[in-house]
């Protein structure tokens, strides 16, 4: 006899799951890791468009006084929101009847299920990661929107979150194509990017690079430059430092770094924004039907985008 409900225990083990998928999906990131690390990864609950609040202007009422000065108490806009599209993505999980007939027994399917729930989970976290890099225009523009678009190859033009960077320069991130790097001239292209981005004790703590970015910069360092942090080994990515920042190759087989590419970066103005009733969960619990097919499909779903409150603390370093 044919194992009963079958579509019933994708969507129950999906949601058993959903917990342990939410964090193997990060965990496949090397950037989302460190956003998790941060405490940037926020669900939102609804509405048309996920908000990031943002300071963009200083309060001019500011100043020195004396005694019994007047003090200004005009009104200020300082503070705005960038504005993000809700993105949604799906890996359907299918089993054909000729599946289920050759997995009749309950232990059969059960086995059958949890291996097509990890495919499932695992093609997931890989279109997650393409999109982190991506800038949001594949699939007819419903990506992610992803470090391309959040740090693109021309920061002076562009609308990145609802905000036109030809007209407001607070949004421009930095990027420098430093041309024909060499082991010799990569650290001193470095120094002249991280230099732009600090302020204050904002700075960046994460530099993410492709294969050929972390080849150049490793043959630049001596051996006793190859300082590791501790703390970050049980995050799973061999990390080595660059000033206080920890530099990642978040490329390798089937990556999706930028090719040549280091992207200097500061988690604390960058989120990853699930939203919290659709973030690896079960489409919908009931049945779904193939109608003209002898299949049954359940549906692993998230909604939601990358975001970002601070463009401007954001650097890419090209070499060619």
């Amino acid at each position: 006899m044919a194992f009963p409900n079958v579509t019933d225990i994708v969507a129950t083990t999906i949601e058993k799951r959903s917990k342990r998928i939410q964090d193997n999906v990060t965990k496949n990131n090397a950037l989302l890791t460190y956003i998790k690390d941060k405490g940037n990864v926020r669900t939102f609950g609804g509405g048309s468009l996920i908000y990031e609040e943002l300071s963009f202007a200083e309060n001019s009422n500011a100043g020195w006084y004396a005694g019994y000065d007047l003090l200004p108490i005009a009104a200020q806009d300082v503070i705005s929101a960038a504005q993000f599209d809700i993105k949604q993505a799906a890996v359907p999980v299918v089993i054909s009847g000729l599946d289920e007939l050759r997995n009749a027994g309950p232990e059969q399917m059960i086995d059958l299920m949890e291996s097509r729930i990890k495919v499932a989970e695992s093609t997931m976290a890989n279109l997650l990661a393409a999109g982190i890099y991506s800038d949001g225009t594949a699939a007819g523009g419903k990506q992610i929107v992803g470090l391309d678009a959040a740090v693109p190859v021309t920061p002076t033009t562009g609308t990145y979150g609802g905000i036109d960077r030809a007209t407001w320069t607070f949004w421009r991130s930095v990027a420098t194509n430093a041309g024909a790097l060499t082991s010799a001239t990569i650290q001193g292209a470095m120094n002249a990017m991280w230099s732009g981005l600090v302020r204050g004790m904002d700075r960046p703590n994460l530099l993410v690079m492709d294969n050929l970015f972390w080849q150049m910069y490793m043959a630049s360092l001596q051996p006793q430059q190859r300082f590791t942090d501790p703390s970050k080994a049980s995050l799973g990515f061999p990390t080595v430092k660059f000033m206080d920042a920890d530099v990642v190759m978040d490329g390798g087989i089937g990556g999706f770094a930028t090719a040549n590419t280091c992207f200097f970066l500061n988690t604390k103005f960058l989120h990853y924004r699930p939203h919290s009733k659709r973030n690896m969960v079960p489409l919908s619990p009931n049945k779904r039907y193939a109608i003209n097919q002898d299949a049954e499909v359940q549906i692993l779903a998230w909604a939601g985008n990358m975001t970002s409150s601070g463009s401007q603390f954001q650097g890419r370093l090209i070499k060619t």
